[in-house]
Order: structure tokens, then C-alpha cells, then sequence
């Protein structure tokens, strides 16, 4: 595991590929994610297996709370603790900022990662809306 730097975003675009639920919407464009790694330093992580990308968590934060974007196990690896690992050093990461709370956004049909955030006990808040608004309409 080691620090997700600008030139792994090719890597990861074919890791999140291979991983159902993630999806991709129009804001998923390098130069996005780009100002995310510069925003967000030391918050984001790879696992590489034999020169191949495995895993990434794409971690942020707004000052107060945690923000996890791309959570993503190779699915030929999963079930092999990586996920808990990658998730773990971006904690640890967090921590060393005081900051204590992560939100973790999710497609609801994305089955496998709704059974690992409740596996690792994560609380789902139902009871809250969440919304997106473009500046462009």
C-alpha cells in the first residue's frame, strides 16, 4: 500500500471498471480528480499486487469530517482483509488531522459495499437526504 499519486489515475479508471456499483458520472474527469489529490494531500491510498492496481481508497475532507469516494477491491482479491486496510490507513491518516468522523458515499445498489460498511460498523442514516446541484444547471 502506498500513496495514490496523479499517475495512478489510469490504473485505477481500469480498477473501477472491474468493481460493480462504483459508477461514473461527468464529474469524473482527471483534471476533477486531479484537484481533488492537490486539495485532499496524504488522504488517498493504492494497493498494487505484481505491478497491477488492486485496490484505491480516495479519501478527503472539508476541515470538520472524513469524505471516502472511491473505495474499490479488485474483486480477485476481495475477502482478503485489503479493504479494511486501505480504509484503516486513511483513519489513521484522518486521525493525525483530529479529525474523527468519516462519511462515506454509496450507490444503493451497490450490495457488496453496503455488506462491508455494515460488516466494519458503519451506521447508515437513512434518515438523510443527500442532494447534488450543478453550477451549470
Amino acid at each position: 500500500m502506498r500513496d495514490f499519486v496523479p499517475e495512478d489515475l489510469s490504473a485505477a479508471r481500469d480498477l473501477w471498471g472491474r468493481c460493480e456499483g462504483l459508477g461514473a458520472g461527468r464529474y469524473d474527469d482527471d483534471a476533477s480528480w486531479l484537484r481533488f489529490l492537490e486539495r485532499n494531500p496524504g488522504l488517498s491510498y493504492a494497493a498494487v499486487r505484481d505491478g497491477r492496481m488492486v485496490g484505491t481508497v480516495l479519501g478527503g475532507t472539508d476541515g470538520r469530517r472524513g469524505l471516502i469516494y472511491r473505495l474499490a477491491v479488485d474483486p480477485d482479491v476481495r475477502r482478503s482483509g485489503l479493504a479494511r486496510r486501505l480504509v484503516d490507513r486513511y483513519l489513521e491518516s484522518l486521525g493525525q488531522l483530529g479529525i474523527d468522523r468519516v462519511l462515506v458515499f454509496l450507490f444503493d445498489d451497490n450490495v457488496d459495499g453496503r455488506r462491508f460498511w455494515r460488516a466494519i460498523g458503519a451506521v447508515e442514516h437513512a434518515e438523510i437526504g443527500f442532494y447534488t446541484l450543478d453550477r451549470d444547471g
